[in-house]
């Protein structure tokens, strides 16, 4: 099975870093503007390696939950739990893919679509449900299809 919508949540991912370049300024600027307490966190993080990393593995994450699906909903039980340590509630973690769509939209400007508005949205029930999902199968979770 396929996720629904897969082709816009790329086309979107795509055109924002083609007309953007890197997003990690951007993308956490918002995370800091929403969750102030979360900036904090990144004190030691000087020249933006962590917070670049960290969106390389979110990328990375996204790629998998809307494709072949091999680790993400584990990779993401596991992070919301390392997480937890840094006082980051599981809402605030998948909330984090929200302020990455944000920052996609405001990259692509008038070019951002009601389909990937939609396939975004979609991408996000999932991404809650993977949250409250136990470290299992791949296929444990409910996953949106098309």
């Amino acid at each position: 099975m396929t996720f629904a919508g897969a082709e816009h949540i790329t086309a979107s991912l795509e055109i924002a870093a083609a007309n953007s370049g890197d997003l990690t300024a951007g993308v956490y600027a918002r995370l800091f503007a929403q969750f102030p307490d979360t900036e904090a966190s990144f004190i030691m993080d000087r020249g933006g390696q962590v917070r670049g990393a960290m969106l390389t593995h979110v990328f990375d994450t996204i790629f998998d939950v809307i494709g072949e699906r091999r680790y993400a909903h584990n990779f993401i039980a596991s992070e919301i739990v390392n997480h937890l340590s840094y006082e980051v509630s599981p809402e605030a973690f998948v909330s984090f893919f929200t302020v990455i769509r944000d920052e996609i939209c405001a990259a692509r400007g008038p070019h951002w679509s009601p389909d990937m508005d939609e396939a975004w949205a979609r991408l996000r029930l999932d991404l809650e449900a993977t949250s409250r999902a136990p470290l299992t199968s791949p296929n444990a979770h409910t996953r949106t299809t098309g």
